[in-house]
This record gives structure tokens, sequence and C-alpha cells, in this order.
């Protein structure tokens, strides 16, 4: 049995287009105006495009749900497989007490407040956002800047606007995966794509940072500073993001990005240490650590950045490929005509190669070393999974949703919509991402959600969809800041909270500012530097591939860049106790 899928099926494009709309339409309804909890309103909004699927566009029931069941085990592995480890990883840091010291070891190197914000806001949370996301570096690097004594709205400001670069690679590449695994495209092409759009916000940000908080004249003073943090996290992000695997560009960028800043402060300081006017007084308590203490507490992140880069290779993922577990979904593969084609609907269960298993064992060397029993190690897996586990039920049910969505014909349907927007719609591409963040606060859910439609739409108009399809991902990461997720996380962790609205105002105009600065790149690369877009690939299999292209020598190098780094920080600690930084008060 075959059914075609459903294009327009009220025969009227406008309203077929608004029929579809109405899943996408309740859940931001849900999130932004409601306040639905994330798993319900995504579960809801998943039988919302079944009931659409089967009665409006005549999809078989049998075929809708076995959709569904195969976004949701999507959702689940390889995707929810990263999440998983990824912040167990970083539970383990924090249960162990090395977290702390990582913090000391970032906060002892400087006292001025310019300086802090690049070091913190910007690279430290950047890593943050590789290592775990959801959440955790605005209420982490937030709650650091208030405690050294940072005015608290400039604190949880400065840092939601921060981590804008990072967004799009952040939890070990999430919405880079999700991307490819929802379109078929392969990860590696959309991470290339990111890799150069973002770059050029990424050397901008650290100078809008301080321009913020010190003005011009402050900003000129520290320019050095700047263009060595934002330029070597611009470089770093660019590298791995083409060469390496969409899964390390966060982390790689960070750790560059510090380690640059550090070698750098230890012959160039500003000539005044700046601070702001009336601050509120120092609460965090930094403290020296040895350097083996420091090359301690990082290195399970040095780990899991020499096990991933070599997880990635082609080669090697060629290799733990071969034990693959292949699902035949019966009564769906080969059922489906889309586009004049059956759609081949075969599951891949590639447990090994997968790169949450890499994470998996980064963190059992890591246990090792930081010498955590069996029984801790299983009691922060298990709070890990607990703690996760309506964040699971979200990501599952918003790809059991795009799916269904997808593959019924109402993405198809919506993406024929949106070509009304003609050769202008790379301009637009970038504004949907960032819509999709706003309301679900999710680069992960946004492309879930939309990258299907930027691909279709810019197959429509003659555009290589891996523009758009990254566009979304890119565009989506200036709204990371404004988004009411963000803003409660940054306000409960200064001390503002019922003060969201002023976050809020803060923020908002450099969103806009931001997103538009994607939207005229993306413009300018559709038509005028069309060779930066590169060639489309399919994924291979039916989760996105995410295998990296460079040598495994690379590795090697960056794990010499990052033992140097942990000795650096240790070396370069520059008056950093509590007594020295409750002792200055220079503007």
């Amino acid at each position: 049995m075959t059914w075609t899928q459903a294009i327009n099926p009220l025969g009227n494009l406008g309203l077929s287009a608004l029929v579809d709309a109405l899943p996408i339409i309740f859940l931001f309804c849900a999130l932004a105006i409601w306040r639905m909890k994330g798993h319900l309103a995504g579960l809801i909004t998943l039988a919302l495009a079944l009931v659409l699927a089967i009665g409006v566009h005549g999809m078989p029931g049998n075929m809708a749900f076995l959709t569904a069941l195969y976004g949701v085990m999507t959702g689940l592995f390889p995707i929810g497989w990263i999440v998983v480890t990824a912040v167990f990883l970083y539970n383990l840091t924090v249960k162990t007490g090395q977290f702390e010291i990582i913090k000391d070891s970032i906060a002892s190197i400087t006292e001025d407040h310019r300086l802090q914000a690049l070091l913190i806001a910007f690279s430290f949370g950047a890593f943050l956002e590789g290592a775990a996301g959801f959440g955790t570096p605005v209420a982490i690097t937030a709650a650091m800047l208030a405690g050294l004594g940072f005015n608290p709205l400039y604190a949880a400001g400065i840092c939601l606007i921060a981590n804008t670069a990072p967004v799009a690679f952040g939890g070990i590449g999430i919405p880079i995966i999700t991307a490819g695994a929802v379109t078929g495209i392969d990860a590696m092409a959309i991470s290339q794509m990111v890799g150069r759009q973002l770059p050029f916000l990424s050397v901008f940000v650290p100078f809008w940072l301080v321009f913020i908080m010190a003005g011009w004249k402050g900003a000129m003073e520290v320019m050095p500073a700047i263009l060595v943090s934002g330029v070597s996290f611009a470089v770093a992000q660019w590298f791995s993001s083409n060469y390496m695997t969409p899964m390390l560009p966060d982390i790689l960028s960070s750790l560059v990005s510090i380690v640059a800043l550090v070698f750098f402060l230890r012959v160039w300081n500003p000539k005044n240490v700046w601070r702001f006017a009336d601050e509120p007084p120092v609460t965090l308590k930094v403290k020296k650590h040895s350097a083996g203490a420091v090359l301690k507490a990082w290195s399970p992140f040095i780990v899991l950045t020499v096990l991933i880069s070599d997880w990635g290779l082609k080669s090697v993922k060629a290799v733990l490929d071969k034990v693959s577990i292949k699902i035949v979904f019966s009564g769906l593969d080969q059922a489906i005509i889309a586009g004049g084609k059956p759609l081949a609907v075969v599951y891949n269960f590639n447990w090994l190669s997968a790169g949450g298993t890499a994470i998996l064992i980064a963190a059992i060397i890591s246990a090792m070393i930081l010498r955590v029993g069996p029984g801790q190690f299983l009691e922060v897996f298990a709070k890990t999974l607990k703690d996760l586990r309506f964040a699971l039920l979200t990501i599952a049910s918003v790809l059991g949703f795009a799916y269904v969505a997808n593959w019924s014909g109402m993405t198809p349907t919506l993406g024929k919509a949106f070509t009304v927007t003609g050769t202008f719609f790379p301009f637009m591409a970038p504004l949907l991402g960032w819509l999709g963040v706003f309301v679900t606060g999710s680069d992960t859910s946004s492309n879930a959600l939309f990258c299907k439609m930027q691909q279709i739409t810019a197959e429509q108009i003659g555009v290589n969809p891996v523009l758009t399809v990254a566009a979304n991902s890119s565009g989506g990461v200036a709204a990371k800041m404004i988004s009411p997720q963000s803003l409660a996380v940054g306000a409960a962790s200064t001390g503002l909270v019922g003060r969201e609205g002023e976050l809020f105002r803060f923020t908002v105009g450099h969103s806009i500012f931001f997103t538009l600065i994607i939207c005229v790149i993306t413009l300018l690369q559709a038509y005028v530097f069309d060779w930066m877009v590169p060639a489309m690939a399919k994924a291979a299999g039916a989760s996105a591939s995410t295998g990296a292209t460079s040598g495994g020598g690379v590795t090697i190098l960056l794990l010499t860049a990052a033992f140097i780094l942990l000795l650096g920080l240790v070396a370069s600690r520059q008056k950093g106790s509590l007594e020295a930084l409750n002792g200055r008060r220079s503007a």
C-alpha cells in the first residue's frame, strides 16, 4: 500500500497554509502566552498535527502514527542521547567539586570588569553552552559576574547578550544535528555554512559587550584585548565547524579564546582598572589552586575534546558504524510518495558511533581521573536522567511533530506558501529562526520546527537550501537573549526575580540588531558571495552525519593547546584573591 503526500490539500494555497500552521500557532501561544510546560505543549502539538495529517491531508492513520514514532525515536536517539551524556559529564564535575575550581581559574585572571566580561560572559559562557546548554551558561556566568561586583542588571544582561555566538553549536552541536535529521542534509554541510555566518558576529560581540558597559572610550582602552578575544574565537569557530565536527565549535572556540586572552594579558594590561560606579560589594570568593588541581578540574573536558574530534573522523566512524542496528519501518518504508519518489524509512541505531556514546566514554574516563566510584557515578547519571525527563519528552514530541508535518505534506505546503517572498526569502530565513527561538527558547526546537520549511522554500526559489537551513539556526541565536526561559534564568541567578521586563528591555534592541546583521549576511551569501555556500550533501542514514574531514593529528595539537591553557590560567593569576578585589575601586 502506498500513499502520495498531499500538498495544498484544500485547493487554496493560502487556506491550506493557514490550516497547516495551526500546530505551530498553538505551540507559540502555549509557550509564550499561556506559559504551558514545554513537554505538555509539545505533546498537544503532536496530537494536533496527527489530526490534521489524517483528517486534512488524508494520510492513513497507521502511517501517521508510525511517522510520529519515527520522529520520537529520532528525538530520543541520537539527539536526546547527546543531551543526556553532555549534561551528565557536566554534572560529574559539579558533584565532585571540580567545577568550582574551573570557575576560580577563570575569575582570578583579572580585576577589570571589561576583561572579566570577555572571559566569563563571552568565552566561559560559550564553553558552558557547548558543554551543557539548557540555560546553564547564563545561570552560572551571570551569578559569577554579580558575585564579582557587577551591577545585577548588567551582569544578567551582558551574559544574555554574550550567549549569542555559541547557541547554534550548543549542547555538543545538538541544533545542527537536529537540522540535519529533519532535512536529510548532511549535518557537516550545515555546520560549515553556520561556520561561515556566525564568525562575523563572533568578532563583533566582544566589542559590543564592552561598549554597552563602558562606552566608546572604555572599549577603545581595551580594544587589543577585545580583538584577541573575538578574533581567536571566530577563527577557531570557523575552523572547527568547517573541518572537524559540529559537536566541537563551542568548546574549542571558547578554550582558544580563553588561552589567547590569558597569554595576552601576561604582556599587556589596560592603564586603568574599570569598575561600575556605586557597584555592590564583592561576594564571590575566588580561591587560588595549584596547577595540578586546575589541570585535574579541566581534564574531563580535555578528554571530551579528544574523543569527540576523533569519533567524528570519517575513517573512525566507518568502522564504528559496522555494528549499527538498522530498523526498517514496515508499513512506512517505501510507502510514502514524496516528490514523485518513495521515501526510504530505515531507523539507524548507530549506538557505538553516536556522539553521545563518545561523551559517555569521556565521562567514564573522567570518573577514573576524578576518582568517582561506581555508586556515585550511577547516582549522578540517574539524577541527570530524572532532571532531563521533561526536556527529553519535549524534544521527542517536537521531533515527532516535525516528521508528521514533513511527511504528511504540511511543511511542503507552508514552504510553498513562503515562496511568495521570492528572491527576498534569504533575508527572511533568519527571522523564522529568530521567531522560533524567541518562543521555544531553544535553537534545537526552532530547527525542528522550521528547517524543513526553509529547505523546501529555498529549493522552490532556486537557492541552495543549505544556506537557509543554516540561517534558521544562525538567526535563532539572536533570540536566545529575549526568550522568556532565558530571561527567567538570568533574573533568578542575579536576584532580579520579578524584573524580567527590565531584562527584556535591556536586551531586545540588541537582539533585533544582531538578527538584522545575520539577515544581511544571508542575503549577500545567497546572491553576491554564493561561493561561500557549501554543496548540499545528503545525510548517510536516518541520523545526520557528524563526520569530520580533518586528520587525527589536529586533536593532538588541540590537546596540547588545552594543557597550555590550564597552565597559563594558573601562571597568570593576577591579584585574584577576595581581598584584592574588595580593595580596589578604580573607575
